[in-house]
């Protein structure tokens, strides 16, 4: 094996962080505010600093069990798995702290110099952490494939590093969306509905709060859960190459070598195609806001697709496998704008007209329309599998995935784009910077809820093609060692895994929302407190006291986080010990269903619902304060759960349930 083509991965992987880390200098560079905006930028900033603290705390004790357990079954696989949660863990971090630097600076970019170099400032806030995890991702898999891909038989030492990087990811993505929407919701309740003060008003203790959600839910949260998915597909896809037979492999390259490569080489060409992406932003800005963004992402993505096939063409690999990767790239651009018609398009406007007869009929569409838009992704990753799999088999499975991942560096920068940019619209009302700097907030904060939903939409796609690139590993993995391995629909033992799979994520789903619903009761009680007992707080002669709605959205979260990750992990242990790969087998293909649909479902009703409140508030329907907004907000508010907390759990729980079961499944 020529030593040097691996050594391309980690090193793209570097040079994309020296990028990061020069647009975070960047970014410091930028005017930060002083005065009042300075105080509330920071006060968000240290409250997630506070939760992050908190929240690694608890999950090295658990890291340390997980790893600890695993070597006793491979050392290298121990190291592995605390790489990937390390990796997996930083990437998070960084985007975090730079997106809540970003902010404030956004806000004042829109003050001072319109809103051209607020939206710079905003998407290169969010670029930041797009590149790291694209980066952190080829430097973490790229390093061990450097030294573990050499022998196919050591390729099962890197699966450890995706089942570090889930483990991070459930943690982050189920205690930051519990955090998140506990203190919005409860800001809402009391702020709008009882009080009848605006959004971001400062006299609401619960803003601060709501506000540091945004960042640990929406930024740290998606960012690791983009990450599983980004390291999940190409680990899985290794494996499946590593599996394949010689026919197979003759079939479709030169070598099993440029199989085993592949999925690394896409997602290095994918990195440096993300960057020209971001270019084409930055040369868009001063346009229409939508408009650049979505010149950044397709520009990337045709820069990608065309820069893979000469890829596969040096690496001697057969045109069939770069149709695969043109399936998953142009799949998840359909489920894409299939998110963006349903949360953004006439059936949001269809929820907005039924809030005119009340908040009965504004839940009942909502739902409705997220039971119907599970259709066409389903019926797209359907499509995907049935042609790949005809293409390539199983590994082409896996390299629709990454291609469909491979772009994540401008993917996750124009999803963390949206938090900062809703960050800067909060900091601009509590310091009172006037109607004309909120505008111009207001239209990137629009435009930063379209991409949220899109980019949910996507990271759902993704999860559901990686979940089925693990699955068929797993199946490869445990045929390799029992010939007559098979998940056959008539075998009752893989019936009973179907039937488990398939009531664990209504399980995971009531867990978390029961846990954001009794933390939004006590975010709840204390704003209520809060203006009962602190004299001219209403008023504005007195300062809330937003500390103490940060501490408990954190206790909150970091309780109620444990059971929803257990589940993930350890019910894949005793399904698999107790009755075998086969009930394994079927408890991951009842667990994928399930979680897809109901993840798509949540996701796309929330943010319907989300959305036809802000269609009211510009003043549709009445307007703000009217009936027809009241029962908005009732919809938006049982939306927001569903949309930012049990619905991306669904992506975390099928990924992290898949990759512990095919870690274990030599042991089964």
């Amino acid at each position: 094996m020529n030593f040097s083509l691996p050594l391309l991965a980690p090193l793209l992987g570097f040079f994309g962080l020296f990028c990061a880390f020069a647009i975070y200098r960047s970014i410091r560079r930028r005017p930060a505010g002083e005065g009042m905006i300075a105080d509330i930028a920071g006060q968000i900033h240290n409250g997630a600093m506070v939760f992050m603290r908190r929240e690694f705390t608890i999950l090295v004790l658990f890291a340390v069990v997980v790893g600890g357990a695993l070597a006793f079954k491979d050392p290298y696989e121990s190291f592995a798995f605390f790489l990937g949660a390390i990796c997996a863990g930083a990437a998070g971090f960084i985007g975090m702290y730079t997106a809540t630097k970003a902010n404030v600076r956004t806000t004042v970019a829109a003050h001072e110099e319109g809103a051209g170099e607020a939206l710079r400032t905003a998407f290169f806030g969010g670029s930041i952490m797009g590149l790291t995890v694209a980066s952190m991702g080829l430097v973490g898999v790229g390093g061990l494939f450097l030294f573990f891909g050499r022998s196919e038989a050591d390729i099962h030492i890197i699966h450890g590093f995706a089942m570090g990087a889930s483990l991070v990811a459930i943690f982050f993505r189920v205690g930051g969306g519990i955090f998140t929407k506990a203190a919005d919701v409860g800001a809402d309740l009391v702020g709008k509905l009882e009080s009848g003060i605006p959004e971001d008003d400062p006299r609401n203790p619960g803003v601060i709060a709501d506000n540091v959600g945004d960042n640990v839910g929406d930024v740290a949260g998606m960012g690791s859960d983009l990450f599983e998915s980004y390291c999940n597909a190409q680990i899985a896809s290794m494996a499946i190459a590593a599996t394949m037979g010689a026919a197979m492999v003759s079939e479709l390259a030169d070598s099993s070598f440029s199989l085993l490569f592949l999925p690394l080489a896409l997602t290095s060409t994918g990195l440096l195609c993300s960057l020209a992406g971001m270019l084409l932003v930055r040369a868009s800005a001063g346009k229409d806001p939508a408009r650049a963004l979505r010149t950044g992402t397709l520009g990337a993505s045709v820069l990608f697709i065309l820069a893979a096939y000469g890829i596969m063409s040096l690496l001697g690999i057969e045109p069939a496998v770069w149709f695969c990767v043109l399936c998953g790239s142009v799949g998840g651009v359909f489920i894409g704008l299939a998110t963006e018609y349903y949360t953004g398009g006439r059936p949001m406007r269809d929820i907005a007209k039924s809030s005119q007869t009340g908040v009965a009929t504004v839940m009942i569409s909502g739902l409705a329309m997220g039971m119907q838009s599970v259709v066409i992704p389903l019926a797209t990753v359907a499509a995907i599998l049935l042609i790949t799999s005809e293409l390539a088999g199983l590994y082409g499975v896996g390299i629709a995935a990454v291609g469909m991942l491979s772009t994540i560096g401008i993917t996750m920068s124009i999803d963390a784009y949206g938090p900062v940019a809703d960050n800067a619209g909060g900091i601009a009302e509590m310091g009172g910077l006037g109607k004309k700097t909120r505008d111009i907030t207001d239209s990137l904060d629009e435009v930063g809820n379209t991409t949220a939903a899109i980019g949910k939409g996507f990271a759902i796609g993704a999860a559901a093609l990686a979940g089925l690139a693990i699955i068929a590993a797993y199946i490869n993995v445990i045929r390799s060692r029992y010939d007559d391995f098979s998940l056959q629909l008539g075998d009752p033992a893989v019936l009973t895994g179907v039937f488990i799979g398939g009531f664990l994520p209504f399980l995971v789903s009531s867990v978390t929302m029961n846990a954001v619903g009794s933390a939004a009761g006590e975010m709840i009680a204390e704003i209520r407190r809060q203006f009962r007992e602190i004299p001219g707080l209403l008023d504005g002669e007195a300062k809330p006291d937003s500390a103490r709605c940060v501490d408990i959205a954190t206790d909150a979260a970091l309780k109620r986080m444990f059971l929803p990750a257990a589940i993930a992990v350890f019910s894949p242990v005793l399904v698999g010990f107790a009755f075998g790969p086969e009930t394994l087998g079927g408890m991951l293909v009842g667990a994928l269903l399930g979680c897809v649909l109901l993840a798509l479902m949540m996701a796309n009703s929330g943010g319907a619902w989300d959305n036809a409140k802000k269609f009211v508030e510009q003043g549709n329907y009445g307007g703000k304060n009217s009936d027809a907004h009241r029962a908005c907000v009732v919809g938006d508010t049982v939306g927001d759960p569903l949309k930012d907390t049990s619905g991306p759990s669904m992506n975390i729980l099928i990924n992290v349930m898949a990759i512990v079961a095919l870690v274990i499944a030599p042991l089964l």
